[in-house]
């Protein structure tokens, strides 16, 4: 029984990896119109949101397909963009002339950047084997 609540195919693991997927597709999509349209604006907050989306992406696909190794990995580089990206666009808002989605800790997206990476280390913690 225990198992619906230790992979991604049920519950909240799932919806877990929903909510990478979209922002998989939010980020980069984002980010590759940013690039393609207005790149000399702000290229390294478009980078940035390129390199959450590529992050993003890492993190669905190993948190789907039970990568938990990569997927600590991913969402703990993640956390530290968030966190990093977000301190620095608050103290210093000349360094991202346009918003990244970790800008302001990701307060363009509802905050759900800074929350996404403490979920997604408390489910790997929570259903790791023992």
């Amino acid at each position: 029984m225990a198992e619906h609540h230790t992979d991604t195919q049920h519950g909240f693991g799932r919806a877990l990896v929903a909510v990478y997927a979209v922002f998989t597709v939010a980020a980069t999509a984002r980010s590759v119109y940013q690039l393609v349209t207005k790149a000399d604006e702000a290229p390294v907050a478009y980078a940035l949101s390129a390199l959450a989306g590529v992050v993003y992406g890492i993190a669905t696909w190993a948190l789907a397909t039970g990568n938990r190794r990569v997927a600590g990995a991913a969402i703990a580089f993640e956390l530290v963009g968030v966190l990093g990206v977000g301190l620095l666009s608050i103290l210093d808002g000349a360094l991202f002339p346009d918003e990244t989605v970790w800008s302001g800790f990701g307060a363009g997206y509802g905050y759900v950047p800074l929350v996404l990476p403490f979920v997604g280390l408390w489910w790997l913690r929570r259903t790791r084997s023992t």
